[in-house]
């Protein structure tokens, strides 16, 4: 599918959705009004059985039986009517992407962001106008992690292909991202998956069957007991010894009826979202090797997750009965709450160590699905290959994954073990920090199983190291050149360690003199050379691109350059090889207005 036809389809479907929209929107008020008039209707036949005898209380049934039904037809009209306006929203968030209109709209996952991590901060991984708020299509809190994750962390060429599998087989399926997206805002009801497992997999006190047994008898019989008293059959002294009996066992088992009670109610709620999503999934039949997996660990016994968490969610809502005050005096004598506390907690013996394994997989298909959408939205993009053999980074078509596609300027780019340094040379915003973020967010897009902007990229499994965007801190007492040194010596560390490092550094050690900066960077370089790490590092100081010969003619230098139209200073972007001829400082600074 063409990335036009995308789009199209967006449209036509949002369209759709507006329309449908607006017909349960005149439907709805159609309702309401009919409503009023057979309350109306209920009224004027109460006045006329009260006041004119003409009619039997009878009546009172056709407004009454109306009146019910409206109110269901108005509660169907009112989902159909959410769930229809969350799918227009679907779509019209999917066209804001391909229109490049997304950046401060979405999540940008700040709350993933340590501040020491090798590369996110420097590679626009998360924030305002990042990948991850490009990307981030999850339906869940963990799904949302583990995209995080995905796109912090390198994987290994069979993982990578096996997301890979995936992710291709679940691009086409919109409607299923449509569903699930429709359906609810899952994040907000799941927001701490963590506290689910906790509670799911916490020991159990009331697993007792005798226990539950006798109890279930007591409640019965008091209850049986009442009725009799109440109607005579017997005295109230069979009643009067029950309620004693069930006080004492309810006093008995009060500190472990209460834990149960007073934690339920939110795990469930949040294990109710998990199972509407999954009720999707499980409806689906998948070829890839991974995604088969996946929804083999949603069955249990034989039955879906999301049937078993139904069951328990049934739990808490009768539970829920005995706050009903007509209710309230039969729920005390059937021991209620102390029934439905036991039957949760044999709920959480059963299956309880089942919900961090569902969670995991839930979250793993939700990632997959953003993965997925980000694909379908992005046709022309390609899967690279990620291999085990010789250290490669060989792109054709290279663009940055963040510019529009008109505006985008690509280039070949390749270099590895026979070819381990590029010394990018250049002008001031020809491009040269583009080019470094380019290769970075590609590798990192690889690596998490989604398409790349290339027209064709092979390459290793990297652990990817920037320094690009270094910054002082006056709190810290750090100077920018003294961030950025203890980044150099963090990709040094890393260096030391497998898999091989891909660096990328900005204008290396600029915040110094040239002669201390000429023998630092060597310095720096020839190390990382020597731990095996291959890369990149740009300066606009033509000096550095004198370290390709000093480092025995491992490197190679390659540039970008500027010209002069009509006293302005244009870019093309394109990379050329060799070391660049001209600077353009002065010329910047002349057409800005600056005397020099």
């Amino acid at each position: 599918m063409k990335r036009t036809e995308v789009e199209q389809l967006y449209r036509n479907r949002l369209e759709e959705r507006d329309l449908f929209s607006a017909n349960r929107e005149k439907i709805i008020v159609l309702v309401s009004y009919s409503r009023l008039l057979v309350f109306a209707l209920g009224v004027f036949v109460v006045w006329l059985i009260w006041e004119t005898n003409h009619l039997e209380w009878q009546w009172l049934l056709v407004p009454t039986g109306l009146f019910l039904a409206l109110l269901g037809f108005h509660a169907r009209f009112n989902r159909e009517l959410i769930h229809s306006r969350r799918s227009a929203q679907f779509y019209s968030n999917g066209l804001a992407r391909m229109q490049d209109d997304w950046m401060g709209n979405g999540r940008q996952g700040q709350e993933f962001e340590n501040g020491v991590h090798p590369y996110t901060g420097d590679l626009d991984i998360f924030g305002k106008g990042s990948l991850f708020e490009l990307m981030d299509t999850t339906q869940s809190f963990g799904g949302e992690k583990r995209l995080a994750e995905w796109l912090k962390q390198t994987a290994t060429p069979t993982e990578v292909t096996s997301r890979q599998e995936a992710v291709v087989e679940l691009t086409s399926r919109v409607d299923l991202r449509d569903c699930i997206a429709s359906e609810q805002e899952f994040l907000a009801d799941i927001s701490t998956p963590s506290n689910l497992e906790d509670w799911a997999t916490r020991s159990v006190q009331l697993t007792s069957l005798p226990s539950r047994i006798l109890i279930s008898l007591l409640g019965g019989s008091t209850f049986v007991a009442s009725v009799g008293w109440l109607t005579a059959w017997w005295g109230r002294t069979p009643f009067f010894a029950l309620v004693l009996t069930i006080g004492a066992v309810a006093m008995y088992h009060r500190r472990r009826v209460n834990a149960v009670l007073n934690e339920v109610e939110a795990p469930a709620k949040g294990l109710l979202s998990i199972a509407l999503m999954m009720e999707h999934l499980e409806r689906e039949t998948f070829s890839s090797a991974r995604l088969q997996v996946l929804s083999k660990r949603l069955i249990s016994d034989g039955k879906p997750a999301s049937q078993q968490i139904r069951y328990l969610v049934r739990l808490v809502e009768l539970l829920d009965a005995r706050r009903n005050q007509l209710f309230a005096p039969v729920a005390a004598m059937l021991l209620w709450g102390t029934q439905f506390s036991f039957a949760i907690d044999a709920w959480r013996h059963r299956v309880g160590h089942l919900v961090p394994v569902w969670l995991d997989s839930v979250a793993e298909f939700d990632a997959l699905l953003a993965l997925a959408t980000y694909a379908f939205e992005h046709p022309d993009d390609t899967y690279p290959k990620v291999r085990d053999e010789t250290v490669v980074f060989d792109a054709n078509g290279l663009g940055h994954p963040l510019i529009p596609d008109s505006q985008l300027v690509r280039n070949d780019v390749r270099f590895g073990s026979d070819r381990p340094l590029l010394v990018v040379s250049g002008s001031n915003m020809s491009g040269k920090s583009t080019l470094l973020r380019a290769i970075g967010m590609n590798a990192v897009l690889a690596f998490a199983g989604a398409p790349v902007r290339a027209t064709s990229l092979t390459l290793s499994q990297f652990s990817v190291a920037a320094s690009i965007r270094t910054i002082d801190s006056i709190q810290d007492g750090i100077s920018r050149f003294y961030a950025e040194i203890l980044r150099l010596r963090q990709i040094l560390e890393l260096a030391s360690q497998k898999p091989t490092v891909l660096f990328l550094c900005d204008e290396i050690l600029h915040g110094t003199n040239s002669h201390d900066r000429r023998i630092g960077a060597e310095a720096v370089v020839k190390g990382l050379l020597k731990r095996g790490a291959v890369g990149l590092i740009t300066t606009h100081d033509l000096e550095l691109s004198k370290m390709t010969r000093s480092l025995g003619g491992v490197g190679e230098n390659v540039h970008f350059e500027d010209h002069i139209v009509k006293g302005k200073v244009q870019f093309d972007y394109v990379m050329k090889g060799g070391v660049i001829a001209k600077s353009n400082a002065l010329d910047l600074m002349r057409s800005i207005g600056l005397e020099v």
